[in-house]
């Protein structure tokens, strides 16, 4: 009997029996581990590591606490959230007394003594995911107590009580990712996300030759996004169709003209809907996800960009498409924040004599490098058995000492203090405000007093932050310059008629800046591959980027760069600033922000080099405002070492020199009328003196006249 036959009988197969002494097998598994086997083909979790939003922060006093913010995303599904603390503190701190607290939204959970090391210190502490929300503040706070000998501690103050936190510390994400829906407004919360953006997952991408129009386009986009995303390192770069990085992100934004569209996404979008409006459509490919935005004018595709321009329509788009016409309102609301945030929600007591110290973090929407005319505005109150003599409130921004204020026994149940930031600071995206107590105790006061000395920062206390256009050709005012009424102010870019791969790349980083700086998408931008006329160049804030020999108009202002090509166009000369080596400076590139030749009172920045690629490497300079903040000139120099240097060469660095004595004369207006007033009393006086010598003189003269 063979074995066909038995199977066949039996109707028992060889694959069923394998099968069924697998499961068996599995079965025993699970139950010898208690049911914890995975099956191979689950997800692995994602990981997002999310850096403090502060600089490394000093804070001194026995006393001390900070605070920063990170966010955790609607879409994440989050397994597991770590802090990972780095920090330091004073070698002569006592482990046994010194800790430190930390607390998420207000809520403490986790206390430790640091350890027995004098160097930097990491602490690995798990969040408990209840106390997570979309946008989390995250607080740390203890004493530092220094030890005297080995055994006896003592508590009276040094400056050797600091704790220092360093800017590596980080929140680390354990998630499984949440799926985009069909919708729009899924799209962009994935493709304006921290992690997507960190992962290169989030792309523009436009036509290999994209006209004018369609970098327009891009560019609306472009700045919309780069307002609104949190991350200050990384930005969504703006790639050709034929670009591999830009095929293989997970989210595309595909902007084009219909005709020019890849045959995939023009079958996406009927002709007939796109014939008469703007469409905007969402569209799935496997793993990939696209949000398709078209027209067959150049006027319709510049209008659906200032819809995804604008993080609320695109928040509240809850369907997979869009139809944008003229009528179709996309202009920018005013920001909500309006320049005013709540430095603490709740009152924040702080409790001991001595030097005590708060930390708040400020985190702006928009980026602000001029900060005249800000504020910071603190709510006080504090105990009455204070030594007030020797009692102060200072306050830091971003570790400058911006004011300070003695404390007094009469507004001990309801102070306040305003202290103005210094004028053209560089804010950024966000900055830290340090409050400083100095609270003796009186000498009435005993050790064993109940009544320890305290004071508290209330939730009344603000930072009103201004952003103020200075008057000044230089890049400490830029791109600040470039706008008006919080968005780009007449835009005329002059760019290369056949882009190369680093030419996009130098475009991202141009706008990726100006984006930061611009909180309304009404401004206008507008492309140029031929030098346009005399009048338009009059009315303009003018770009030119490139190669001498990819746009003419560099060509032209060659005389007057303040680095200035050689005859054969490859390469730049040595000036009086700078010795150039020949084939050194066929590598570099530079930014120049000159007075612009057509109208006096505005700029023109080239962005230019021998090569696309020295040309992109003047762009890394202006495309963060951490790079920017380092030139307060008005050239850039880099190399492809990435040696980078800045220059001033302008005397005249005013935009507007009448402007200037106008403010000059107002800032020094209450002076002017204190000497006015002291020169008409002056006047008087001397009327009064001739009028009374003229008096008494007068007698005397016809007493002589008569003798």
């Amino acid at each position: 009997m063979n074995k066909s036959f038995i199977n066949k009988r039996n109707g028992i197969r060889p694959n069923a029996i394998n099968k069924l002494i697998v499961g068996i097998l599995s079965l025993c598994v699970m139950m010898a581990f208690g049911g914890n086997v995975q099956a191979k083909n689950e997800t692995a979790d994602l990981t997002y590591t999310q850096p403090f939003q502060n600089t490394t922060t000093t804070l001194s006093g026995q006393a001390v606490s900070m605070s920063t913010y990170f966010i955790k995303m609607d879409y994440w599904n989050v397994k597991k959230a770590t802090l990972n603390l780095s920090f330091q503190i004073s070698q002569l701190s006592s482990r046994q007394t010194s800790d430190l607290t930390v607390a998420v939204n207000g809520v403490k959970f986790y206390s430790f003594r640091p350890d027995k090391e004098t160097g930097l210190q990491t602490k690995s502490i798990e969040i408990p995911l209840r106390l997570l929300q979309g946008q989390n503040q995250i607080t740390l706070s203890g004493q530092i107590l220094n030890q005297k000998g080995k055994t006896n501690y003592r508590v009276a103050q040094t400056p050797a009580n600091w704790l220092t936190v360093d800017s590596r510390s980080t929140v680390n994400f354990a998630y499984q990712l949440i799926a985009p829906t069909a919708n729009i407004d899924s799209f962009y919360d994935h493709f304006s996300g921290p992690d997507t953006i960190a992962n290169q997952n989030s792309v523009i991408r436009v036509p290999e030759q994209a006209t004018n129009a369609e970098l327009t386009a891009s560019m609306y986009a472009l700045t919309g996004e780069s307002r609104v995303i949190t991350t200050e390192n990384q930005q969504i770069p703006v790639t050709p169709f034929s670009t591999k990085s830009g095929q293989d992100a997970d989210y595309q934004l595909i902007i084009a003209k219909y005709d020019h569209l890849p045959a995939e996404f023009k079958r996406q979008v009927s002709s007939q809907s796109v014939a008469k409006a703007a469409q905007i459509q969402r569209y799935d490919s496997g793993q990939k996800h696209y949000l398709i935005v078209t027209a067959t004018t150049d006027k319709g595709l510049e209008k659906a960009a200032r819809f995804v321009a604008n993080q609320e329509l695109m928040t509240e788009t809850k369907y997979s498409s869009e139809t944008v016409t003229e009528k179709t309102k996309t202009f920018t609301s005013e920001l909500h924040y309006n320049g005013h945030y709540q430095l603490t929600s709740s009152a924040d007591k702080i409790t001991g004599a001595g030097h005590q110290e708060r930390s708040y973090f400020v985190n702006l929407p928009i980026d602000r490098n001029n900060a005249d005319g800000s504020t910071v505005t603190l709510k006080l109150r504090y105990a009455k058995n204070l030594n007030f003599k020797n009692s102060l409130a200072t306050v830091y921004v971003n570790d400058t000492a911006i004011g300070s204020k003695r404390l007094t026994a009469k507004r001990a149940d309801g102070d306040s203090l305003t202290v103005h930031l210094p004028k053209g600071m560089a804010l950024g995206h966000s900055f830290t405000v340090r409050v400083a107590f100095d609270l003796p105790m009186s000498t009435s006061t005993t050790a064993n007093d109940s009544q320890t000395p305290w004071a508290s920062v209330e939730s009344g206390s603000y930072a009103n932050v201004k952003s103020a256009t200075g008057n000044t050709l230089l890049f400490s005012n830029y791109p600040s310059l470039f706008l008006k009424n919080q968005t780009y102010d007449h835009l005329a870019v002059m760019r290369p008629k056949t882009l190369t791969t680093a030419d996009f790349q130098t475009l991202t980083n141009i706008f990726n800046l100006i984006g930061n700086y611009a909180q309304q998408n009404t401004g206008t931008i507008q492309f140029y591959t031929k030098t346009p006329s005399k009048k338009v160049l009059k009315n303009a804030n003018v770009i030119a980027f490139g190669t001498p020999k990819q746009t003419p108009l560099i060509r032209q202002l060659n005389n007057q760069l303040y680095f200035q090509y050689n005859t054969s166009e490859t390469g730049f000369v040595s000036n009086e600033k700078l010795s150039l080596e020949t084939r050194y400076a066929k590598t570099v590139g530079t930014a120049q922000l000159l007075r612009s030749p057509y109208n006096s009172k505005r700029g023109l920045l080239v962005v230019t080099g021998g090569t696309s690629n020295a040309t992109y490497l003047a762009s890394t300079q202006i495309n963060y405002q951490r790079n920017i903040q380092q030139y307060t000139g008005d050239a850039i120099v880099v190399d492809p070492d990435n040696n980078h240097y800045g220059y001033r060469f302008k005397k005249d660095k005013w935009i507007d020199a009448k402007l200037n004595t106008d403010l000059v004369l107002q800032q020094h207006r209450q002076l002017l009328i204190y000497l006015s007033i002291a020169g008409g009393i002056m006047l008087l006086i001397l009327v009064m003196i001739g009028f009374l010598w003229h008096k008494h003189s007068g007698p005397q003269r016809r007493q002589r006249h008569a003798k």
